[in-house]
């Protein structure tokens, strides 16, 4: 069996609309009916809503949780309750991999270290599939595409098994449609997020 995998030069927003054309490739085998969508500010959430309109699948928008940010939060509450009057879902959960010492570990830090060493986005795709099986909104076991990025947009997709983190060891990945080829540590990637935000 031969599949392909389609490398970006660097991580980031301009990677969204290639990675969404890929996705959509994907979907032609018809096995797949829930995508999981990490969305920030929205604007990958409003995309994505849009692109994947004749396509039929459920979106899963995971934004971040409430109280992440200093001002609230960025995911615009218009955008979730027009995703969710379109047929969609959205979950404001806990941000698995920024909850050390919540529970008196360092576990989550250390997991999610070895996940960017893929990428940001390889990282961002685990912790969102984890989070919507936790609410409920994919089954265990269940095949979905998760889609997730790099600071802003998307430029990492995954063909994946859900699983909660009850059988956190359930999860897998199945499929591996686009990447960014140099993933930025994490530090660069702080660096350009301080950077946007100045």
């Amino acid at each position: 069996m031969e599949s392909r995998i389609v490398y970006f030069e660097e991580g980031g927003a301009q990677n969204t609309q290639a990675t969404l054309d890929l996705v959509v490739e994907r979907l032609g085998s018809k096995d797949i009916k829930k995508i999981v969508l990490a969305s920030t500010t929205g604007d990958t959430a409003r995309r994505a809503m849009e692109f994947f309109r004749d396509q039929e699948v459920t979106l899963v928008v995971v934004p971040h949780q409430f109280d992440f940010h200093r001002d609230n939060n960025a995911f615009p509450p218009e955008l979730a309750e027009e995703l969710r009057r379109s047929g969609h879902q959205v979950h404001f959960g806990t941000m698995l991999f920024h909850t050390d010492e919540f529970y008196g570990s360092k576990n989550a830090t250390a997991l999610a270290n070895i996940l960017r060493s893929f990428c940001q986005g390889f990282k961002v795709c685990f912790e969102i599939v984890y989070m919507a099986a936790d609410a409920g909104l994919v089954a265990g076991g269940e095949k979905v595409m998760a889609i997730a990025g790099t600071g802003r947009g998307s430029d990492t997709a995954l063909v994946m098994q859900a699983a909660s983190t009850q059988h956190p060891r359930r999860l897998k990945v199945y499929e591996i449609l686009c990447k960014p080829l140099n993933p930025l540590s994490l530090d660069e990637l702080q660096e350009r997020m301080a950077r946007k935000e100045t």
